[in-house]
Protein backbone atom coordinates (compact mmCIF):
# COMPACT_ATOMS: atom_id res chain seq x y z
CA UNK A 1 0.00 0.00 0.00
CA UNK A 2 1.84 3.53 -0.53
CA UNK A 3 1.07 6.78 1.41
CA UNK A 4 1.39 10.20 -0.46
CA UNK A 5 2.33 13.70 1.06
CA UNK A 6 3.49 16.79 0.39
CA UNK A 7 5.35 17.35 3.69
CA UNK A 8 8.31 15.83 5.61
CA UNK A 9 6.62 12.23 7.51
CA UNK A 10 7.55 11.20 10.78
CA UNK A 11 9.97 8.91 12.29
CA UNK A 12 11.45 5.53 11.51
CA UNK A 13 13.19 2.17 11.31
CA UNK A 14 15.92 1.56 9.30
CA UNK A 15 18.03 -2.06 7.33
CA UNK A 16 20.67 -4.69 5.44
CA UNK A 17 21.78 -12.61 3.80
CA UNK A 18 23.12 -13.33 1.13
CA UNK A 19 20.47 -13.77 -2.10
CA UNK A 20 20.11 -15.26 -5.01
CA UNK A 21 19.28 -12.72 -7.88
CA UNK A 22 15.98 -12.83 -9.65
CA UNK A 23 17.34 -10.88 -12.15
CA UNK A 24 19.46 -11.76 -15.38
CA UNK A 25 23.12 -10.41 -14.54
CA UNK A 26 23.18 -6.86 -15.72
CA UNK A 27 26.02 -5.26 -17.98
CA UNK A 28 26.35 -1.91 -16.68
CA UNK A 29 25.95 0.69 -19.24
CA UNK A 30 25.93 4.18 -19.19
CA UNK A 31 23.71 5.90 -15.72
CA UNK A 32 21.66 8.25 -17.81
CA UNK A 33 19.19 8.11 -20.75
CA UNK A 34 18.38 10.27 -23.38
CA UNK A 35 15.47 12.71 -22.56
CA UNK A 36 12.94 12.43 -24.98
CA UNK A 37 10.52 15.40 -25.55
CA UNK A 38 7.54 15.80 -23.61
CA UNK A 39 5.83 19.01 -23.41
CA UNK A 40 4.27 18.34 -19.83
CA UNK A 41 7.39 17.47 -18.84
CA UNK A 42 9.22 20.38 -19.80
CA UNK A 43 6.70 22.62 -18.62
CA UNK A 44 6.69 20.31 -15.04
CA UNK A 45 8.73 22.14 -11.87
CA UNK A 46 13.05 21.04 -12.15
CA UNK A 47 13.30 18.92 -9.23
CA UNK A 48 15.77 16.24 -7.79
CA UNK A 49 14.33 12.75 -6.99
CA UNK A 50 15.67 10.36 -3.87
CA UNK A 51 14.79 7.02 -3.13
CA UNK A 52 14.85 4.64 0.01
CA UNK A 53 15.15 1.30 -0.25
CA UNK A 54 14.92 -0.39 3.23
CA UNK A 55 14.37 -3.96 4.64
CA UNK A 56 10.92 -2.66 5.96
CA UNK A 57 9.78 0.43 4.05
CA UNK A 58 10.57 2.17 0.72
CA UNK A 59 10.37 6.27 0.61
CA UNK A 60 10.04 8.04 -2.77
CA UNK A 61 10.21 11.87 -2.79
CA UNK A 62 10.91 14.48 -4.92
CA UNK A 63 12.41 17.51 -3.39
CA UNK A 64 13.71 21.10 -4.55
CA UNK A 65 17.40 21.89 -5.53
CA UNK A 66 17.68 23.17 -1.64
CA UNK A 67 17.30 19.54 -0.99
CA UNK A 68 13.70 20.27 0.49
CA UNK A 69 11.33 17.50 0.25
CA UNK A 70 8.07 18.60 -1.62
CA UNK A 71 6.27 15.51 -2.19
CA UNK A 72 6.67 11.76 -0.89
CA UNK A 73 5.40 8.38 -1.37
CA UNK A 74 5.66 5.83 0.93
CA UNK A 75 5.12 1.69 1.18
CA UNK A 76 5.74 -1.13 3.12
CA UNK A 77 8.24 -3.98 1.96
CA UNK A 78 6.46 -7.13 0.76
CA UNK A 79 9.63 -9.44 1.41
CA UNK A 80 7.79 -12.43 -0.31
CA UNK A 81 7.42 -10.26 -3.59
CA UNK A 82 11.41 -9.97 -3.72
CA UNK A 83 13.03 -7.14 -5.40
CA UNK A 84 10.28 -7.17 -8.51
CA UNK A 85 7.74 -6.13 -5.85
CA UNK A 86 9.63 -3.08 -5.32
CA UNK A 87 10.77 -2.17 -8.32
CA UNK A 88 6.93 -1.88 -9.44
CA UNK A 89 6.52 -0.24 -5.86
CA UNK A 90 8.88 2.31 -7.40
CA UNK A 91 8.04 2.74 -10.73
CA UNK A 92 4.54 3.84 -9.56
CA UNK A 93 5.73 6.41 -7.33
CA UNK A 94 7.72 8.22 -10.43
CA UNK A 95 4.78 7.74 -12.61
CA UNK A 96 2.88 9.63 -10.61
CA UNK A 97 5.61 11.90 -9.11
CA UNK A 98 6.64 12.60 -12.79
CA UNK A 99 3.67 14.14 -13.45
CA UNK A 100 3.86 17.04 -11.34
CA UNK A 101 8.05 17.48 -11.88
CA UNK A 102 10.83 17.07 -13.96
CA UNK A 103 14.00 15.26 -12.71
CA UNK A 104 17.15 16.99 -13.28
CA UNK A 105 18.88 14.13 -11.12
CA UNK A 106 18.06 11.19 -8.97
CA UNK A 107 19.87 9.13 -6.19
CA UNK A 108 19.08 5.71 -4.75
CA UNK A 109 19.78 4.76 -1.18
CA UNK A 110 19.93 1.23 -0.98
CA UNK A 111 19.40 -1.32 1.94
CA UNK A 112 22.83 -3.24 1.42
CA UNK A 113 26.22 -2.91 -0.32
CA UNK A 114 26.48 -1.65 -3.19
CA UNK A 115 29.16 -0.96 -5.90
CA UNK A 116 28.83 3.31 -6.08
CA UNK A 117 31.23 3.35 -8.83
CA UNK A 118 29.05 1.20 -11.18
CA UNK A 119 25.62 1.67 -9.30
CA UNK A 120 24.86 -2.33 -8.85
CA UNK A 121 23.52 -3.37 -6.07
CA UNK A 122 25.66 -6.42 -4.58
CA UNK A 123 22.76 -7.96 -2.76
CA UNK A 124 20.14 -7.17 0.29
CA UNK A 125 20.54 -8.87 3.41
CA UNK A 126 16.87 -8.80 3.55
CA UNK A 127 14.89 -9.46 0.18
CA UNK A 128 15.89 -11.71 -2.67
CA UNK A 129 16.40 -10.48 -6.21
CA UNK A 130 19.29 -8.08 -5.83
CA UNK A 131 22.30 -9.01 -6.41
CA UNK A 132 24.48 -7.69 -9.41
CA UNK A 133 21.65 -5.52 -10.64
CA UNK A 134 22.09 -2.04 -12.42
CA UNK A 135 19.84 -0.58 -10.43
CA UNK A 136 21.01 3.28 -11.19
CA UNK A 137 20.15 2.40 -15.41
CA UNK A 138 17.07 1.07 -14.41
CA UNK A 139 15.65 4.43 -12.71
CA UNK A 140 17.58 6.32 -15.32
CA UNK A 141 15.50 4.93 -18.27
CA UNK A 142 12.15 5.90 -16.69
CA UNK A 143 13.48 9.13 -15.57
CA UNK A 144 15.43 10.24 -18.52
CA UNK A 145 17.94 11.93 -15.75
CA UNK A 146 21.45 10.65 -14.51
CA UNK A 147 21.23 8.25 -11.64
CA UNK A 148 23.46 7.35 -8.68
CA UNK A 149 23.17 4.76 -5.86
CA UNK A 150 24.91 4.25 -2.61
CA UNK A 151 24.04 2.78 0.78
CA UNK A 152 21.39 3.73 2.85
CA UNK A 153 23.72 4.35 5.70
CA UNK A 154 25.67 5.80 3.65
CA UNK A 155 22.91 8.38 2.41
CA UNK A 156 21.82 8.94 6.03
CA UNK A 157 25.24 10.02 7.66
CA UNK A 158 25.81 12.20 4.81
CA UNK A 159 22.50 13.77 5.56
CA UNK A 160 23.25 13.97 9.47
CA UNK A 161 26.77 15.22 9.01
CA UNK A 162 25.40 17.89 6.20
CA UNK A 163 21.77 19.07 7.99
CA UNK A 164 21.46 16.85 10.69
CA UNK A 165 23.14 16.57 14.40
CA UNK A 166 26.52 16.39 12.68
CA UNK A 167 26.32 19.96 11.32
CA UNK A 168 29.64 21.84 11.59
CA UNK A 169 31.70 18.41 13.19
CA UNK A 170 34.12 16.54 11.02
CA UNK A 171 34.22 13.58 10.59
CA UNK A 172 31.18 12.22 11.61
CA UNK A 173 30.21 8.73 11.84
CA UNK A 174 26.79 7.38 11.70
CA UNK A 175 25.01 4.33 12.81
CA UNK A 176 21.67 3.45 12.08
CA UNK A 177 20.00 0.90 14.28
CA UNK A 178 16.99 -0.23 12.98
CA UNK A 179 16.00 -4.00 11.57
CA UNK A 180 19.73 -4.04 11.06
CA UNK A 181 23.01 -2.18 11.96
CA UNK A 182 24.48 -0.22 9.63
CA UNK A 183 26.96 2.73 9.05
CA UNK A 184 28.57 5.70 7.29
CA UNK A 185 31.73 8.10 7.34
CA UNK A 186 31.68 11.43 6.16
CA UNK A 187 34.93 13.31 6.11
CA UNK A 188 34.70 17.17 5.08
CA UNK A 189 31.17 16.76 4.01
CA UNK A 190 31.43 13.90 1.60
CA UNK A 191 31.39 9.88 2.30
CA UNK A 192 34.08 7.88 2.46
CA UNK A 193 34.15 4.97 0.65
CA UNK A 194 36.36 1.72 0.83
CA UNK A 195 37.20 -0.70 -1.80
CA UNK A 196 34.13 -2.79 -3.45
CA UNK A 197 31.76 -3.80 -1.99
CA UNK A 198 31.40 -1.41 1.16
CA UNK A 199 32.65 0.43 3.72
CA UNK A 200 31.81 1.61 7.62
CA UNK A 201 29.63 -2.16 8.07
CA UNK A 202 29.87 -1.01 12.26
CA UNK A 203 27.01 -4.28 11.95
CA UNK A 204 28.92 -6.89 10.72
CA UNK A 205 32.55 -5.72 13.55
CA UNK A 206 32.73 -8.84 15.65
CA UNK A 207 31.67 -8.53 19.41
CA UNK A 208 33.99 -12.36 20.05
CA UNK A 209 35.86 -14.27 18.42
CA UNK A 210 32.93 -16.99 18.31
CA UNK A 211 31.71 -14.59 15.23
CA UNK A 212 29.07 -12.65 17.11
CA UNK A 213 28.52 -9.20 15.40
CA UNK A 214 27.15 -6.15 16.62
CA UNK A 215 23.81 -6.27 14.40
CA UNK A 216 23.05 -9.76 16.36
CA UNK A 217 23.32 -7.82 19.86
CA UNK A 218 22.45 -4.34 18.62
CA UNK A 219 19.39 -4.15 16.14
CA UNK A 220 15.72 -3.61 16.13
CA UNK A 221 15.39 -7.47 15.40
CA UNK A 222 17.89 -8.92 18.37
CA UNK A 223 16.21 -6.70 20.56
CA UNK A 224 12.85 -7.96 19.82
CA UNK A 225 13.95 -11.34 20.29
CA UNK A 226 15.61 -10.53 23.83
CA UNK A 227 12.37 -8.80 25.00
CA UNK A 228 10.74 -11.70 23.76
CA UNK A 229 12.63 -14.34 25.49
CA UNK A 230 13.44 -11.96 28.85
CA UNK A 231 9.14 -11.34 28.94
CA UNK A 232 8.53 -15.02 29.17
CA UNK A 233 11.26 -15.25 31.99
CA UNK A 234 9.23 -12.61 33.47
CA UNK A 235 5.99 -12.16 32.89
CA UNK A 236 4.79 -10.08 35.67
CA UNK A 237 7.04 -7.19 34.71
CA UNK A 238 6.15 -3.70 33.65
CA UNK A 239 7.91 -4.84 29.48
CA UNK A 240 5.55 -7.74 29.54
CA UNK A 241 2.47 -6.12 30.28
CA UNK A 242 2.76 -3.75 27.87
CA UNK A 243 3.97 -5.97 25.20
CA UNK A 244 0.55 -8.21 26.09
CA UNK A 245 0.18 -11.38 23.41
CA UNK A 246 1.07 -9.05 20.53
CA UNK A 247 4.16 -9.98 18.51
CA UNK A 248 6.62 -7.82 16.63
CA UNK A 249 8.29 -4.69 17.07
CA UNK A 250 8.80 -5.48 20.52
CA UNK A 251 11.61 -2.49 20.92
CA UNK A 252 9.29 -0.10 21.02
CA UNK A 253 7.94 -0.79 24.73
CA UNK A 254 11.39 -0.58 25.97
CA UNK A 255 11.15 3.36 26.20
CA UNK A 256 7.45 3.71 28.18
CA UNK A 257 8.82 0.60 30.22
CA UNK A 258 12.20 2.57 31.50
CA UNK A 259 10.09 5.70 32.06
CA UNK A 260 8.07 3.38 34.67
CA UNK A 261 11.55 2.18 36.28
CA UNK A 262 11.26 -1.16 34.98
CA UNK A 263 14.28 -3.27 35.71
CA UNK A 264 13.84 -5.39 32.82
CA UNK A 265 13.52 -2.91 30.31
CA UNK A 266 16.90 -1.11 32.59
CA UNK A 267 18.76 -4.63 32.01
CA UNK A 268 18.47 -4.97 28.34
CA UNK A 269 19.33 -1.13 27.71
CA UNK A 270 22.34 -1.78 30.15
CA UNK A 271 23.12 -4.33 27.42
CA UNK A 272 22.87 -3.26 24.83
CA UNK A 273 25.04 -0.02 25.80
CA UNK A 274 27.70 -2.20 26.56
CA UNK A 275 27.18 -3.99 23.49
CA UNK A 276 27.33 -0.96 21.24
CA UNK A 277 29.80 1.04 23.07
CA UNK A 278 32.05 -1.79 22.74
CA UNK A 279 31.53 -1.46 19.09
CA UNK A 280 31.80 1.93 18.49
CA UNK A 281 35.31 1.97 20.29
CA UNK A 282 36.77 0.46 17.44
CA UNK A 283 35.04 3.33 15.48
CA UNK A 284 36.90 5.45 17.66
CA UNK A 285 40.19 3.84 17.40
CA UNK A 286 40.46 3.45 13.63
CA UNK A 287 39.02 7.05 12.50
CA UNK A 288 38.85 9.17 16.14
CA UNK A 289 35.48 10.90 14.40
CA UNK A 290 34.66 14.00 16.58
CA UNK A 291 30.37 12.96 16.85
CA UNK A 292 29.45 9.85 16.57
CA UNK A 293 25.42 9.94 15.60
CA UNK A 294 22.79 7.12 16.43
CA UNK A 295 19.57 6.78 14.03
CA UNK A 296 17.02 4.10 13.37
CA UNK A 297 14.45 2.90 15.44
CA UNK A 298 16.06 1.98 18.33
CA UNK A 299 17.56 5.49 18.12
CA UNK A 300 13.87 7.12 19.86
CA UNK A 301 14.99 5.35 22.90
CA UNK A 302 16.53 8.44 23.46
CA UNK A 303 18.83 9.93 26.24
CA UNK A 304 18.20 7.06 27.92
CA UNK A 305 20.51 5.01 25.23
CA UNK A 306 22.72 7.86 24.49
CA UNK A 307 23.95 7.80 27.75
CA UNK A 308 24.91 4.79 28.07
CA UNK A 309 26.91 4.00 24.97
CA UNK A 310 28.22 7.49 25.52
CA UNK A 311 29.82 5.87 29.03
CA UNK A 312 30.68 2.68 27.30
CA UNK A 313 32.46 4.03 24.65
CA UNK A 314 34.56 5.81 27.30
CA UNK A 315 34.83 2.68 28.92
CA UNK A 316 36.59 0.95 26.00
CA UNK A 317 38.00 3.45 24.61
CA UNK A 318 41.73 3.75 25.44
CA UNK A 319 42.74 6.94 27.82
CA UNK A 320 45.33 8.44 25.34
CA UNK A 321 42.04 8.81 23.01
CA UNK A 322 39.35 10.46 25.78
CA UNK A 323 37.52 12.47 25.39
CA UNK A 324 35.94 9.86 23.41
CA UNK A 325 33.93 11.10 20.37
CA UNK A 326 30.31 12.91 21.43
CA UNK A 327 27.36 10.82 21.12
CA UNK A 328 24.83 12.58 19.72
CA UNK A 329 21.38 11.41 18.51
CA UNK A 330 19.94 11.52 14.79
CA UNK A 331 17.80 14.60 14.11
CA UNK A 332 16.33 14.00 11.20
CA UNK A 333 14.18 11.09 11.91
CA UNK A 334 12.46 9.52 8.70
CA UNK A 335 13.60 12.21 6.94
CA UNK A 336 17.32 11.15 7.05
CA UNK A 337 17.84 9.35 4.05
CA UNK A 338 15.48 10.68 1.66
CA UNK A 339 17.23 13.80 2.35
CA UNK A 340 20.64 12.32 2.09
CA UNK A 341 19.29 11.33 -1.08
CA UNK A 342 18.24 14.65 -2.10
CA UNK A 343 21.41 15.98 -1.30
CA UNK A 344 23.25 13.14 -3.18
CA UNK A 345 21.53 13.95 -6.56
CA UNK A 346 22.33 17.66 -5.99
CA UNK A 347 26.26 16.93 -6.43
CA UNK A 348 25.25 15.23 -9.94
CA UNK A 349 23.69 18.68 -11.22
CA UNK A 350 26.27 21.28 -9.54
Amino acid sequence: MSTVSAAPATQPMATRSRSSSQFPRQRVKRRTSRRTTNPARENAAKALFGVEIGGTKIQVVAGSLEAKILARHRFAVDASRGAAGILTQIKSAFDDLLQKFRPLSAAIAFGGPVDWRTSVTCRSHQVEGWTDFALANWAAKILGAPVTIDNDANIGALAEAVRGAGTGQNPVFYVTLGSGVGGGLVVNQAIYHGAKPGESEIGHVRLDRSGTTVEQRCSGWAIDKKIRALSREHPNSILAGLIGKTAGAEAKHLKPALEKRDPLAAQILSRLGEDLGFGLSHVAHLFHPEVIILGGGLSFIGEPLRSAVASNLSRFTMEAFRPTPAIRLAALGEDVVPLGCLLAARQLVQ
